[in-house]
């Protein structure tokens, strides 16, 4: 699932006409780094969340026709990450399955990312794996950072008088049991990494590629450039 309904409010004016998924980077949408990486490794069916300019998106996306796209229609509900994935849930089954967010872009390191991610899970002592990415090398990123990491990759959330090394790049591994009790509506994915880590089943992948977050419009000439320069 990729999580496509947000505003894009920081985004101004590149949003104002547009959805954020389609905010063009180095000429294409945003959305298409994120589709590119899914296709490279065999996924072709994929769901997306539309609420802003939905049917701008959804209009873009029915042309993918190397890919089975389901559009979670929010137009008339914004429900949070967590809300979204609890409407969308009938599409992933029993298993495990992957929810990224939309407005970010990453480049491989030795490995596939996703391969790798799809490896480390353990089912037996997962709910959540969550790919992070250190916070000094995080480009466009300028917050405090999300997480701490054990050696044997067990996340620990920072609290707020912290830095933490680590921060969520956006791309995660979630199990629907995870989903279990949860209520229909608005909610954040954040309330339930809470209930994983008090659980000790929220787990995280330490990324070694680069990592892009087009958080802000400023971002964009700093995203373009590091692409442009490889």
């Amino acid at each position: 699932m990729i999580l496509a309904a947000g505003f894009g409010k920081r985004l101004r004016p590149l949003t104002d006409e547009k959805p954020k998924a389609l905010v063009p980077v180095c000429g294409r949408p945003i959305i298409d780094y994120t589709l590119s990486h899914l296709k490279r490794i065999g996924i072709r069916n994929v769901v997306v969340n539309l609420h802003y300019r939905g049917d701008e998106l959804r209009k873009y996306l029915e042309r993918k026709d190397d890919l089975k796209i389901i559009c979670s229609d929010e137009r008339h509900e914004l429900l949070d990450t967590g809300g979204a994935v609890v409407k969308a849930m009938a599409n992933f089954g029993s298993n495990p399955f992957l929810v990224i967010n939309c407005d970010i872009i990453w480049l491989n390191g030795v490995k596939d990312t996703l391969l790798c991610m799809a490896e480390q899970w353990d089912d037996s002592r997962h709910d959540a794996l969550l790919l992070v990415h250190p916070t000094v090398s995080a480009r466009g990123y300028r917050g405090l950072g999300d997480f701490f990491m054990s050696s044997c990759g067990g996340l620990t959330r920072r609290r707020e008088s912290e830095v933490a090394p680590f921060i969520f790049c956006g791309v995660q591994i979630l199990h629907p049991r995870l989903f279990t009790g949860c209520p229909n509506g608005r909610f954040s994915l954040n309330s339930l990494y809470d209930r994983a880590e008090k659980n000790l089943r929220l787990s995280g992948l330490r990324h070694d590629g680069m990592w892009l977050h087009l958080s802000q419009k400023e971002d964009l000439l700093v995203v373009e450039s590091a692409l442009n320069a490889l």
